[in-house]
This record gives C-alpha cells, structure tokens and sequence, in this order.
C-alpha cells in the first residue's frame, strides 16, 4: 500500500479523495491507455531551434507505456501537446517561479482505497492506495501525466507533487460520462468523439454496453420516435438523459439472465435494438395525441423507465397472441388494451400525470408502472 494525507469529500452521495502523487507513485500506478492509439510519424524532423531540442521526448520509450484497450475512452494522443508541456515543466523547473502542474488531474481505481481518518477530523487523514502498476486510470490530465512519465524516463528528477481527485466508487456508466461532461464542455473534445462509439468500447459491461447501443440507436435512428430527444452521455439537444433509461435497461437484461435459459437471453440480446425500437414506434400510435403533443409527459424519463420496467410483460404477452415478440405489429397489438384503458389523457401533465406525482419521479414511476400490467391482463 502506498499512504498519502488526504482530504475526503462528499458531493450527491458520492465519495472521492483529493490528495498529492508524487512522481514516483505516477510512474508506478497510473495506466495510460487509448482507444485506437496511433502514433505520430516516427522519423519526425528535429527543430533547428534550441527550444524544440530541449522539448524532444523519447516517443520510443513513451509509447510502450501507451497501451490500446477497446473499453479505453481516451483520445489519441497529441505529440505537439506532451512536446509543449514538457518544455513547460523545464522551464517551470529552471525558473523555480511557476508551479508546473497546479491544477488537478483527475484519477479512478477499480480497487477500493482505505481511508483513516485521524483524531477530531472526519474528512481529513490518510489514504491508502494498493502498490499495483496500473491499479489507476487518468479520466482528466492524460496529457499531463505523460510529458511527467516521458521525463522521468530520460532520468530527469522534476521532484514535484501532482495534486490529484481520486475515485473508487464510480462504476463504468458513470466514468465514461464524467469524461464526457469534463471533455465535451470544457474543452475542444468533439462530443461525437465518445457518442458515436459503440457500447463494447466504452463498457466493459456486456448489459450495460447493449444498453448504451439500443439507447444511442432510439437516439439516432430517422424512424424512431425519440430521434433526436436523449441527451447521450450528458451532451446533445435531448430533454431526456440516457443514465436512467441505461439503467432501466441493464436492469431488464439481468432479470432476463437470472429467469431464463441463456437461449432466451440470446435471442433478446440479438433482438434488443429492434425491439425496443419498434416497442416505441408502437407506443407512439398507440398513444398518438400525447406523444405529439406538447402538454404531455409520456416521452419523459419517468414515463419511459415505466415501459421499460414493462417490457418483459409486453413480449410475454406477444407471445400469449402466438406472435413474434420483436415485431412491430405483435407489439402494437400487445400493447392496444393500454390505449383503450388509459388513454392519451392519462399523460396529460396537468391531469392525471401531475395528481400522481405526489410520490416523486419515483414513485411516479412505480405507480405507472403498476397500471401499465394491469392494463395488460
């Protein structure tokens, strides 16, 4: 284990650490990965300058510290980037004026820290982080933490602490997305860069990567009724985020593979993307005046993790009516007693949806969730 003081902090019910790394404990524990990694020209031509020579990095020794990984979310890396900052950190180190690296980088652990916390201070003390190489991840400051690397590599000692936020509590679907929030936003990260990637490469997860696609898929396919109304990831246009419907979905495909045979699982994580697209398209006829109209809530995240919740009874159901469970018209027909029982009405927001939100968007959830498979029995 290696200890390092630190100070713990609690934001919406999630724990992280900000405490300082020592270039030796970079060198040691930090993994650095890409997806897709390629890099630049190996025989780039040498500046004349005295500068560009000082600025040089040994890219053949810094690129066998660079692994590739298709569950890595990180862009590829930029030469011109890690060349700039280290000739930043030696002018740093000649001047003895600036800090080189004041800002915090940003790190993740799949394994847990201990944290102690010392005498008449719950958020202040020790924290210990398993001596493992590669047992951390950088989520923000790769670029950083590489020129550091590439000139401990050329036995230059910078001596200097890298203030760090450390997490060990997030799972896969909430990293990608805080990537995505720091990047898309604050920086010139094109959103499309992590949106337009599949499931597989962002999850190592195999229901939570499905989910992503089938998600990303209602998101972007022309015929979906919701084309264009989820924000992936955090970003995008969209009025409904994609974490709850994600987990709605993840949750649908565990219940599957504790309940059924792995044949059925199969089959629905063949049929998954065209299921729930069509499960949509149903939804939309079968309640056309709400989903068209703007006094309605049906298209928002509480109204849609219920049909979610009931998509297991509305494919038991297709199969009741001796149809195919994935097919359009088998769902619209599974699904008709919702609209001659609850109407479009009963997602009017000033009616029925507002008078049943007393419970909150949770219990606004179960209780539509409820009336939806009574309505199909």
């Amino acid at each position: 284990m290696i200890t390092v003081p630190a100070r713990r902090v609690k934001q919406f019910g999630v724990e992280f650490y900000q405490a300082g790394l020592s270039a030796k404990d970079i060198d040691r524990l930090v993994k650095f990965e890409v997806l897709g990694y390629s890099g630049g020209p190996k025989n780039e031509p040498a500046k004349k300058s005295r500068m560009s020579a000082r600025s040089r990095v040994n890219w053949d020794i810094l690129e066998r510290r660079i692994g590739e990984s298709e569950t890595a979310y990180q862009r590829p890396v930029i030469r011109r980037k890690i060349d700039e900052l280290v000739t930043y950190y030696r002018e740093c180190k000649d001047a003895a004026t600036l800090p080189a690296i004041p800002g915090a980088v940003i790190i993740t652990s799949e394994k847990r820290f201990t944290f102690t916390p010392v005498a008449g201070h719950h958020d202040l003390g020790l924290l210990q982080i398993p001596e493992e190489h590669g047992v951390l991840r950088v989520l923000d400051g790769q670029h950083r933490l590489l020129a550091l690397h590439g000139l401990s590599q050329q036995g230059e000692n910078m001596n200097i602490e890298v203030p760090a936020v450390l997490f060990d509590s997030l799972d896969a679907r909430q990293i990608v997305e805080l990537f995505v929030t720091i990047n898309a936003k604050h920086t010139r990260l094109n959103p499309s860069h992590i949106i337009s990637l599949a499931g597989r490469k962002l999850y190592p997860d195999p229901n939570q990567a499905l989910a992503h696609d089938v998600i990303r898929s209602l998101n972007e396919d022309d015929t979906s009724p919701l084309h264009g109304e989820i924000k992936m990831l955090g970003t995008g246009r969209g009025r409904v985020s994609q974490a709850p419907l994600a987990e709605e979905i993840v949750e649908f495909l565990e219940t599957v593979e504790k309940l059924g045979s792995g044949g059925r699982i199969q089959e629905i994580r063949q049929n998954a993307k065209r299921f729930f697209l069509n499960y949509v398209k149903a939804l939309s006829t079968t309640f056309p005046a709400a989903w068209a109209g703007r006094k309605y809530s049906i298209k928002t995240g509480a109204a849609l993790r219920a049909f979610i919740r009931t998509a297991p009874d509305v494919m038991a159901r297709a199969r009741e009516l001796k149809r195919d469970p994935f097919d359009l018209h088998a769902i619209r027909e599974a699904i008709r007693p919702w609209g001659e029982r609850l109407r479009d009405r009963r997602f009017e927001t000033e009616g029925e949806w507002k008078l049943k939100l007393t419970g909150g968007t949770r219990g606004t959830v179960e209780v539509l969730t409820r009336e939806l498979r009574e309505a199909l029995r």
